[in-house]
């Protein structure tokens, strides 16, 4: 089994909790989008099968130090690598309003993406924003009042538009599924659990250009989502979706 993971930290809690096996686990700190080259430095032509998680893990929003989430006044950060060049922190202070308010409308589907946009603007324009907290802020105060209400909190839209931005996620996505399907053996699955409308759309979409090729065959025609058990017990779970297709036959994409 070969474990993927940009988070040091998460390698860390598995290369610990995976000790009885080490003899078959192989352990990369690394993005995903690099499983082509990940498989040749491991002498690996071909996989069994793929497991994709895509997204945040519960492991960074729960540190109040990564900055991921607005649960806590902390630095802006929200890099999975910490080894990685650009964090929010950048974005927010050093992108144009335009960029800003691009990146919110198309990674966030935020509705006040040019409000929110032109807040920031004019309040790093007093003093730089450092930390989620002032960020919040920001959001809260360019928000109008009659968008206030709702069961998701203000800032969740940014909060993930930022998280994608630092982390490239979605290109890291597309090129991804796009390895992972070429490297596929035969009959071998490929499972994706997405948590939101930008990734699932993605998966969806690669399968079915996959499927038309006559390179995968879909095990369920609409993604699995978790029953009222499983979200009572995790709340988080709330928002997967889980895809699942099969390798039909053995050619490159």
């Amino acid at each position: 089994m070969i474990g993927i993971d940009k988070d040091a930290e998460a390698l860390e809690i598995a290369n610990d909790r995976l000790k009885k096996f080490r003899e078959s686990v192989i352990l990369v700190h690394d993005s995903f989008d690099d499983l082509r080259a990940i498989f040749e430095k491991s002498d690996i032509e071909k996989a069994d099968g793929f497991l994709f998680d895509l997204g945040i893990s519960s492991l960074q929003l729960d540190s109040a130090s990564r900055g991921f989430s607005f649960r806590y006044d902390a630095p802006l950060d929200m890099r999975m690598d910490k080894e990685g060049e650009v964090n929010a922190y950048d974005i927010v202070n050093g992108s144009g309003e335009a960029e800003l308010s691009w990146i919110l409308e198309h990674y966030g589907e935020e509705r006040f993406s040019r409000r929110i946009a032109k807040a920031i603007a004019l309040r790093r324009k007093i003093a730089p924003i450092k930390t989620t907290g002032e960020l919040v802020e920001a959001i809260l105060s360019a928000v109008p009042y009659k968008g206030r209400h709702g069961r998701v909190h203000l800032a969740t839209r940014t909060f993930q538009a930022l998280r994608i931005a630092v982390n490239k996620e979605l290109a890291a996505l597309e090129k991804a599924l796009d390895e992972a399907i070429g490297l596929l053996k035969p009959s071998g699955l490929i499972c994706v659990i997405s948590y939101h409308s930008l990734e699932d759309r993605i998966v969806k979409n690669k399968f079915k250009g996959a499927k038309a090729g006559g390179i995968l065959e879909l095990i369920y025609k609409k993604p699995l989502t978790p029953g009222e058990a499983e979200i009572e017990e995790n709340p988080r779970s709330r928002s997967a979706k889980l895809r699942l297709a099969r390798r039909t036959k053995d050619e490159g994409l």
